[in-house]
């Protein structure tokens, strides 16, 4: 009696056909994020690549000039200064921060009365439009009758032009960055509630104190969150834009502070770009800072081998 014997190919397939069914369901349904992903990130993209190489002011058509436009940008004098300038918020501002946020999570952390109200008030101030508390703050920094002029003078302390003198616009912005931290103080509190406490009763057994169990046992603890943090933090920085653009803003339209003090990388950016219509220089600009952002956040990922740590349950 004869025996039927199936094709490899066709048996194989039919393993596969559900598979094949369920891939192809899935990539409907996920269908519109791909194309939205494709027609305004993907295709600006490239677009962008492509006007890096030319000259285009949005009113003709583009014109071909090779990498004119990169070495332009070596010898402008303005976009040195603007990235000297991003540079200084990404190395000062973003480890005060961070270690200011982390402070504050660990003061938010412990049991205290009417915890539940201090965590609120830090949390408010990132929920408010960043315009609207910029422009609070254009007022407390105001030379003449702003209210930290008024407390330094009730100090016997000279007033200070915050964003009139070129040597503190910066340390303005940084101290008024510190308003904005609460969305990370949430990130690193829920990483706080997360330490395991058995870890924390062994470091109490072998007698160490307060600091040693925060350095040695919450940190290592937390590192992945410190890790993540640190990196959108880089990326944040490196795009400042919104809080300097408005407390530096003129009535003739021109942002940047004195002597250019306050004038960063993605303003100098917009203003090529949208003020003068130099879109095949600012393209430039933009796929020079994309690759400074992909070198500094590959060199923390490449360091975070060496300090960040992952706790498994039972390990």
């Amino acid at each position: 009696m004869a025996t039927l014997v199936a094709h490899p190919k066709a048996s194989r397939f039919q393993i596969f056909r559900p598979q094949l069914r369920s891939l192809l369901i899935g990539l409907i349904f996920i269908s519109p994020a791909i194309i939205g992903l494709v027609l305004f990130v993907f295709w600006p993209m490239l677009q962008s690549l492509y006007y890096s190489f030319t000259d285009y002011n949005v009113l003709q058509p583009p014109f071909w000039i090779g990498i004119d436009n990169y070495r332009d940008l070596l010898k402008d004098r303005l976009f040195m200064i603007s990235l000297t300038n991003t540079l200084v918020m990404v190395v000062i501002a973003l480890p005060i921060h961070i270690i200011f946020d982390l402070a504050m999570a660990l003061l938010l952390n412990t049991k205290i009365r009417g915890l539940a109200i201090y965590r609120t008030i830090f949390y408010i101030p990132s929920i408010t439009p960043v315009v609207a508390s910029a422009i609070v703050w254009m007022w407390i920094f105001n030379g003449q009758f702003g209210i930290l002029n008024v407390i330094l003078k009730a100090m016997g302390i000279q007033p200070i032009g915050w964003l009139a003198d070129p040597k503190w616009v910066k340390p303005a912005l940084i101290f008024m960055g510190a308003w904005f931290g609460g969305n990370t103080i949430l990130i690193y509190l829920a990483g706080l509630q997360e330490v395991p406490a058995e870890l924390i009763e062994a470091a109490e057994l072998d007698g160490a104190n307060s600091w040693q169990k925060t350095w040695s046992v919450t940190l290592p603890m937390i590192s992945p969150v410190i890790f993540y943090t640190l990196i959108i933090s880089i990326v944040g920085y490196f795009q400042y834009f919104t809080e300097a653009w408005v407390l530096t803003s003129t009535r003739e339209g021109a942002a940047g502070g004195p002597a250019n003090s306050a004038l960063f990388y993605s303003m100098y950016l917009y203003q090529n770009a949208f003020q003068q219509f130099k879109m095949g220089y600012a393209s430039a600009q933009a796929w020079v800072l994309f690759l400074i952002i992909l070198v500094v956040t590959g060199l923390i990922f490449f360091t975070s081998r060496f300090w960040v740590h992952y706790y498994a349950e039972g390990s």
